[in-house]
């Protein structure tokens, strides 16, 4: 397991294997930022000059590796491009790419700028959230990730609290990371849920766990339906936490679908091959609620993880089939691939019994996010303006782009159904991320405050591995939940 530290000594002064700096652009090439002077000095004033006849040109996420022939202890030089804006963002995937070419090494030093909490602790999350692989499966002898970061530049007390907290939110993101990268084989509904009851035990969280027998006689018909077409039965996980000085609530719900073939609405073959990733919401709840209980903000949290696994069977449903939702109301399954919004539905309507004053979902919705928006920017909708935005800029700040999408009243007519309350689809093509939206509103609690994340790109990289994201699960929206509670607890939202 990878451990951090702190060391007031300069850099260029320690037995590590290499050293991590940042560089800026400048008209002359680049310039080392703050944090790199003491090397710069033992190399003897050379180390920009250096840099540029390597091609160097500090733009964000550039990695340069020099070797300092013996100048000091480290025999490596890691430098990464800042870009001309440095913000704690930046200074994340600095460090993450500095950390990831990093992979084989025993000990590196981060020397990024940090003269602040918030920049030690941006320097610190992004090297370990860099700093991550998935290792469970492997049998051959890629590198493991760096077994030690060291901080430099840090003052002790500031970057104590820096890297306690940042270790913190690297775990929960690391676990959702690891459930979004388990193969499904080895990660049903029930193994979700024994999951989520380990990580209560170890972080004290109350835990309720609802089998597909409780399910059945709860009347959770939406999470009952999508799982009836599975070997594997779907379960509800409810987790807690409380503060004795709260005074308000933060109800969060995630989408679990641990596999979603698409059931008889059958999906394409290239279209089902990372779908293990469709359970992303439900693990960043359970990663975020791992968080808080060890943060301690002053609010209680409820996380509801509604799980089952959409396969097609003999007695799977149909389209045309109507389930009702817990409360009552009826749903009439057009398509039984828009099914992380059956699921949900019945833990929104749950929710409203623990009196939240505000309530999020989380999860891989649409396909249509990605149209939208790409594979890296959250769709946020909201039954409230002002709790949008809020959502928007603790994303924005947590590092996790989103943007605000509206909630257009018009969209409800055509999820009418002539044989129940409501259709799961939209006979019109356009606005399905909104739609889909449009639909789970109507199951959140009277008066309650809303907001919808739809992470469906965010969740999960394809593509190559970039700053501190992985390929594979990227653990999505973990930061921002955790931030929300923060945020609840100092009455901001």
């Amino acid at each position: 397991m990878t451990t951090i530290s702190l060391d007031s000594a300069a850099p260029n002064t320690l037995d590590v294997d290499a050293i991590v700096i940042g560089v800026a652009p400048a008209d002359s090439g680049v310039t080392p930022a703050a944090g790199a002077e003491g090397l710069d000095q033992a190399l003897d004033g050379r180390l920009a000059a250096a840099l540029k006849s390597l091609g160097a040109t500090g733009k964000a996420g550039e990695v340069t590796k020099l070797p300092t022939l013996g100048a000091v202890p480290a025999p490596v030089v890691v430098a990464v491009g800042l870009g001309e804006d440095v913000d704690a963002e930046a200074l994340r995937r600095a460090a993450g790419a500095g950390l990831r070419a990093l992979a084989g090494s025993a000990r590196v030093a981060v020397a990024l700028p940090a003269a602040s909490v918030a920049e030690a602790e941006a320097v610190a999350l992004g090297a370990l959230l860099g700093n991550y692989a998935f290792t469970a499966y492997r049998t051959d002898d890629r590198p493991d990730p760096v077994g030690e970061i060291i901080l430099t530049g840090v003052r002790t007390a500031d970057g104590a609290v820096a890297a306690a907290r940042a270790e913190t939110v690297a775990q929960a993101v690391a676990l959702v990371r690891d459930l979004v990268n388990t193969p499904p084989s080895d990660l049903s509904p029930e193994d979700f849920a024994d999951t989520a009851a380990r990580v209560a035990a170890d972080t004290g969280l109350d835990v309720e766990i609802l089998d597909e027998k409780a399910l059945v006689e709860g009347g959770y018909g939406g999470i009952v339906g999508v799982g009836q077409g599975s070997a594997n039965p779907p379960r509800l996980v409810r987790l807690a936490y409380t503060h004795p000085e709260a005074t308000r609530t933060l109800a969060l719900v995630g989408k679990g679908i641990t596999f979603d073939s698409g059931g008889l609405s059958l999906k394409p073959a290239d279209a089902m091959d990372w779908m293990k990733s469709d359970m992303g919401g439900a693990g960043a709840v359970l990663g975020a609620m791992s968080a808080i209980a060890k943060l301690g903000p002053k609010v209680n949290v409820v996380g509801y993880l509604a799980l089952a696994e959409n396969m097609p069977s003999g007695t799977a449903q149909r389209p045309s089939d109507v389930i009702r939702i817990y409360g009552g109301r009826t749903v009439e399954v057009l398509n039984t691939d828009a099914e992380g919004r059956l699921v949900m539905a019945d833990a929104l309507v749950r929710s409203g019994e623990d009196a939240p004053d505000v309530l999020v979902d989380v999860a891989t919705l649409t396909g249509a996010q990605l149209v939208a928006l790409g594979t890296r920017t959250a769709g946020v909708m909201a039954n409230d303006d002002a709790l949008r935005e809020r959502v928007v800029a603790a994303a924005d700040e947590a590092g996790e782009p989103s943007w605000g999408m509206p909630l257009p009243a018009e969209l409800r007519k055509g999820l009418d159904s002539s044989v129940a309350d409501i259709a799961n689809i939209s006979g019109d093509r356009w606005g399905g991320m909104l739609t889909a939206g449009v639909f789970l509103q109507e199951f959140v609690p009277d008066g309650v405050r809303w907001a919808h994340l739809d992470i469906a790109g965010p969740s999960f990289n394809k593509g190559e591995p970039y700053g501190y994201t992985p390929k594979g699960g990227t653990g999505a929206a973990t930061r921002t939940l955790v931030r929300l509670a923060e945020e609840l607890a100092a009455g901001n939202l």
